[in-house]
């Protein structure tokens, strides 16, 4: 039996696996999580503990997450593994592809899509939309690879992921049938197949579709319900898309504007590149492209008209905008028949000035917009630009298009890739000190390490052991607080009794208890919220270089029983 060879395409896919896996699993549990994630850890937890926990409608993420906690206990990392594990294996999907968009855009697919600040913010998120993404991506290139069992098996999975794939799905749909609107004549087939619409790949052998329709409902049954023993989680997979449609009626209460502000604030290479290929492909007619950019279009529409959008929504864009960019760039892979040192020189010449312009944009952060010298920087700034067109069109007159275009995209192309990892170390919280980032939803916690750190010591200092004191929650409405103490012994309660006398109490601010015992508070900072209403010019500035701005931030009171502090005990203080 003969093993086939290690190639070079297989150690890049290797190397691209392994830079996900960095993104995504480093320091997973070391923040703590938020009111969204906990609403999901909670019931999980709930389900692990053979308690009858009302579902929400992602019952695959919460049936596998309880498997996690049953066998190896609850943890924040392990509340995020599956979707992490989920976002690593996305870089996967290029390889299943390879021979329709070409190996080469397939490998440079699979480099974007483990460096993507969105992908990795999603992937870092507990109950987030990952999992959906990631198993209707996999149904979509199994189905198309011809491995049609499996396609089935990941699309029963895709279906227990919530309200995300169904906008997936729509958007699909939306995209093959803008696709049949145009006319073959106006479109120019490529070599090999294209991803869109599927029925490019090999037809289903007559007699199969029952056992593929077994294969879906299988899954769809085994997982859904955990092998019966959480049967409530079938009827919130259907749900699911109820939740779905009802979002189309429902305000979120996020401003357009600051959805779509994402893609440019984070998604700069992808986006150019995106934009070259598109343009090209239409002047080409190419088929490949103009349903990448039907597709492209379609999950954009699906975003503009639905009232309860979301930044995560943003996330079906990214893939067939990642594939336009992909394509492209293999395009600047190739330095056979040009003069290296023309397109070299052109490079270097691009990739200062535009890093230049980064230096020239921080500095005009710190001027009054109105000012003089800040109109100057505005002007040197323009002229940066104005002198990288000039040169770039020299070079094509005076040499060839093809070393002012090598020079240029590489000029352009490094600049944009040390922007993406920068952007997706802040998104997938790797930076220090923290910052506020689009992908992540609001309120984010706060000083939520030095609520249970005091406690803690509260309780270290009564009985010997952390965890070990009662903790009452009054008031305070926070998944995330009831996911900190859910080893503790825990009573959560609007009001307090007038009689209680619990050792530690957690209200809101602004709250003064009224019980018989005597009790000493601390505030502490629980939630945070980006100011974004009041931002100025120069706030946005910031924001946009250091992701920076303004917080709003909502306080939470720790007030421990008088007689649990150091000094009403008979112990000395060293």
């Amino acid at each position: 039996m003969f093993k086939k060879p290690v190639t070079l395409e297989h150690a890049l896919f290797a190397l691209a696996l392994a830079i996900a896996i960095a993104f995504r699993f480093i320091n997973l549990g070391l923040l703590p999580l938020s009111d969204y994630e906990a609403t999901w850890a909670l019931q999980s937890l709930g389900i692990a503990d053979g308690l009858r926990p009302i579902l929400g409608p992602n019952p695959g993420y919460l049936h596998l997450t309880a498997i996690l906690f049953y066998i190896l206990g609850s943890a924040d990392f392990w509340a995020r593994f599956w979707p992490a594990l989920a976002g690593s294996a996305l870089v996967l999907t290029p390889w299943f592809v390879r021979a329709r968009i070409g190996r080469v855009p397939a490998l440079v697919l699979a480099f974007g899509l483990a460096i993507d600040p969105g992908l990795n913010a999603f992937s870092r998120l507990a109950g987030g939309p990952m999992l959906a993404i990631t198993f209707l991506v996999f149904t979509l290139v199994f189905w198309l690879d011809g491995r049609r069992r499996a396609a089935a098996a990941f699309a029963g999975l895709a279906l227990l992921c919530g309200p995300s794939v169904w906008l997936g799905i729509f958007g699909l749909l939306l995209a093959w049938a803008l696709n049949l609107l145009l006319t073959k004549r106006f479109l120019r087939t490529p070599e090999g197949a294209s991803p869109l619409p599927v029925e490019d790949a090999t037809p289903v052998p007559a007699g199969d579709h029952k056992k593929l329709l077994a294969w879906a409902v299988g899954t769809f049954l085994i997982v859904g319900s955990l092998l019966l023993l959480s049967l409530p989680g079938l009827a919130a997979a259907v749900s699911s898309l109820l939740v779905f449609l009802s979002g189309w009626v429902t305000l979120s209460g996020l401003p357009l504007g600051r959805v779509f502000l994402a893609l440019p604030a984070y998604e700069l290479l992808p986006l150019f590149f995106a934009f070259i290929a598109l343009v090209r492909g239409l002047l080409k007619r190419d088929a490949l492209t103009i349903r990448l950019g039907l597709w492209t279009l379609a999950a954009l529409l699906l975003v503009l008209i639905n009232v309860s959008r979301q930044v995560s929504d943003l996330s079906w864009v990214l893939l067939p905008l990642w594939t336009l960019a992909a394509i492209e760039i293999s395009r600047y892979l190739d330095f056979s028949s040009v003069n290296r040192w023309v397109a070299g020189g052109l490079f270097t010449f691009i990739f200062v000035l535009l890093i230049l312009s980064w230096l020239t944009l921080a500095e005009i952060s710190i001027f009054d917009p109105a000012s003089t010298q800040s109109r100057l920087e505005w002007f040197f700034l323009a002229g940066i630009f104005l002198v990288i067109a000039i040169s770039s069109l020299l070079v094509g007159t005076g040499w060839s298009t093809r070393e002012a275009w090598l020079g240029g995209a590489w000029g352009f192309l490094l600049p944009l890739l040390f922007f993406t990892i920068a952007m997706s170390t802040g998104a997938a919280g790797l930076r220090e000190p923290r910052t506020f980032e689009l992908w992540h939803p609001e309120p984010r916690l706060g000083r939520a390490d030095l609520v249970l750190k005091v406690a803690n010591e509260i309780s270290i200092l009564n009985t010997g052991l952390k965890g070990q004191l009662p903790m009452t929650i009054a008031g305070v409405d926070s998944p995330a607080l009831r996911w900190m103490f859910r080893n503790w012994n825990l009573t959560v309660t609007n009001v307090l009794s007038p009689t209680a006398t619990p050792e530690l109490v957690i209200t809101p601010i602004g709250i003064d208890l009224s019980l018989t015992a005597d009790y000493r508070g601390e505030p502490l900072v629980w939630r945070e919220i980006g100011d974004w209403d009041a931002l100025a010019f120069t706030n946005w500035l910031n924001w946009v270089l250091y992701r920076q701005m303004p917080v709003l931030r909502e306080d939470i009171i720790l007030w421990v029983r008088a007689d649990q502090m150091l000094d009403s005990q008979d112990v000395s203080t060293p």
